[in-house]
């Protein structure tokens, strides 16, 4: 079996920005077998050793200029500009898991969701939740058929 980690970012009190969490806590409560849930505002350093035991990863973050209703990409590890920062890319977070553990990050997709509002204050858009429910959709057909 592939243990797979769904690692979900955003501020929930910014509106869209919650889409990854969401998304993510949606999967948690499926409880699939060999599939692990994490959500946080933003990622950090510590990060990097949670990803430990995966055989593969999905970061999950809201975006406004990504396709609707999202999109996926292959994420490799990579010491970027957030390397040092308080928050990092989740090219970072692998680059990092590199430098701990002497070898390749496991294989990492990064599911950016379509959002639109992004302020302090703001309520998750119609349009995104409707691009949540898609993407929704498309991991809970994905995850079986990588299993």
């Amino acid at each position: 079996m592939n243990k797979l980690l769904l690692l979900g970012y955003g501020n929930p009190g910014r509106g869209d920005d919650a889409l990854g969490p969401l998304l993510v806590e949606h999967i948690a409560q499926l409880q699939l077998a060999d599939v692990a849930c994490l959500v946080d505002m933003q990622l950090l350093i510590e990060h990097a050793a949670d990803l430990t035991d995966f055989d593969r990863i999905i970061f999950v973050d809201a975006d406004m200029s990504c396709q609707e209703p999202f999109e996926f990409s292959t994420v490799t590890a990579e010491k970027d500009a957030s390397y040092t920062s308080h928050a990092l890319t989740p090219a970072a977070v692998l680059y990092v898991y590199q430098q701990i553990h002497s070898h390749a990050a496991p294989p990492a997709i990064l599911l950016r969701i379509r959002g639109y509002r992004f302020e302090l204050g703001d309520y998750l858009s119609m349009q995104a939740n409707e691009n949540l429910a898609a993407a929704i959709l498309k991991i809970q057909q994905w995850i079986p058929q990588q299993q």
